[in-house]
């Protein structure tokens, strides 16, 4: 399959063979809005209005503060904080809670651009990923060889390829297959490695080989939260 401005972004990701390609995904995405929402969009209305009203998370707010000048950073908050003033918090302390305000903190609070972002476009780009697969036999082998897809991406991609403009009836079977064994093949490798760092501990193993078991706890973290420890 000839590549093209949709599918060059999608080889470059699975090409590296490094860990779960979705997370790669994700990372790429991450880093392009974290630099976009401190940078670029400072000059853009209407991504203003977005990131005023939807804020960020903790973790997307502190890499805003690391990768950006403060100044960025502090216009980001001035104008997010001007519309909690006056579009989230009551208006005065009334003789009772303001349940509608309430309700929009805590909306507020779970509200984030930048993972808004990130969920919409990996959702763009696993429809590539599902034409590909359906189309590029050289794409079905870079699919197969790669190290795994962590847990919480095997959940995203079954749904999404089970969704409307997905993988086909015909194709399911075989992709399922595919997407499984890359989840519980390495799922088992990692039980495996766990047991084996746990049997180093018996003094009948002192001072035997550790093997691939010596960074499994930190494996075992990445593929089950996507994050790495």
């Amino acid at each position: 399959m000839k590549e093209n401005i949709c599918t060059i972004p999608i080889n470059d990701l699975f090409k590296p063979k490094d860990g779960c390609p979705i997370c790669r995904m994700e990372e790429m995405l991450e880093e392009t809005y974290v630099e976009y929402a401190v940078g670029d969009s400072m000059m853009e209305p209407n991504t203003r209005i977005q990131t005023n009203q939807k804020g960020f998370c903790h973790r997307h707010f502190s890499k805003m503060f690391s990768v950006g000048q403060k100044l960025p950073n502090a216009l980001v908050l001035e104008t997010h904080l001007q519309e909690i003033i006056d579009n989230v918090m009551p208006k005065k302390a009334g003789s009772k809670p303001d349940k509608k305000a309430i309700a929009k903190i805590d909306q507020l609070s779970h509200s984030c651009y930048v993972c808004d972002r990130i969920e919409r476009d990996v959702h763009h780009l696993l429809s590539t990923v599902f034409v590909q697969y359906q189309k590029d036999e050289e794409f079905v082998k870079l699919y197969r060889e790669q190290p795994f897809i962590c847990l919480n991406h095997y959940s995203l991609i079954m749904k999404s390829a089970s969704a409307k403009g997905g993988i086909s009836g015909k194709n399911m079977a075989e992709f399922h297959k595919d997407t499984y064994n890359l989840c519980k093949n390495y799922l088992s490798e990692l039980k495996g490695d766990i047991s084996h760092f746990c049997s180093m501990f018996d003094y009948r193993n002192r001072g035997g080989d550790f093997g691939n078991s010596k960074d499994s706890i930190e494996r075992s973290i990445e593929f089950l939260t996507k994050e790495k420890p």
